[in-house]
């Protein structure tokens, strides 16, 4: 017959099971693991570094026609302000983003601040906050009638069908 093993009191509730595994099993768990996280770092750099110098060996030869040719020789890798001094005007863009970016910053300050648009003509520019807070407070400006040369909207409108035939009953009698 086997033998039941008790642990503890009937009563406690909380005891656990003492061959479960100790913290000498973690500890070594998380050296191995470390160890061989190194080892895989070091063939991955020893990989990279390899592949490099193949990729390296293999560039294809700078054109005999490029003037100042950078001095590391290495066609991935450009020179700071190379192309500047390597190729003549006009050039195309060399920096998109930057060239952009500089643009809507000009703009943007151009939106927000205060200026002349045509100083003999007395038309200045106000920032559009600005603009829209004097727009609520005077509101919209409106053409009176009588500045339009054009007729009243009440007479130039065509009369209405019930008004047609109360006119044409009144001319028949």
């Amino acid at each position: 017959m086997a033998e039941e093993i008790k642990h503890g009191s009937p009563a406690s509730h909380g005891d656990y099971e003492r061959r479960d595994i100790g913290v000498a099993g973690i500890v070594y768990f998380i050296v191995g693991l470390a160890i061989a996280t190194f080892i895989v770092h070091l063939v991955l750099a020893g990989l990279y570094d390899f592949l490099d110098k193949r990729s390296r060996n293999r560039q294809p030869a700078i054109s005999p026609l490029i003037a100042n040719v950078p001095a590391n020789e290495d066609t991935r890798r450009v020179a700071p302000h190379y192309p500047e001094k390597a190729f003549p005007e006009p050039r195309l863009e060399t920096d998109e983003r930057g060239q952009l970016n500089e643009i809507r910053l000009a703009e943007e300050r151009k939106l927000s601040s205060y200026g002349w648009v045509d100083q003999q003509a007395g038309t200045v520019r106000i920032p559009i906050e600005r603009a829209m807070d004097i727009l609520a407070q005077r509101g919209l400006p409106v053409r009176s009638e009588a500045a339009n040369g054009k007729p009243s909207a009440a007479a130039s409108t065509a009369q209405t069908p019930a008004a047609e035939s109360a006119e044409k009953k009144g001319s028949m009698q």
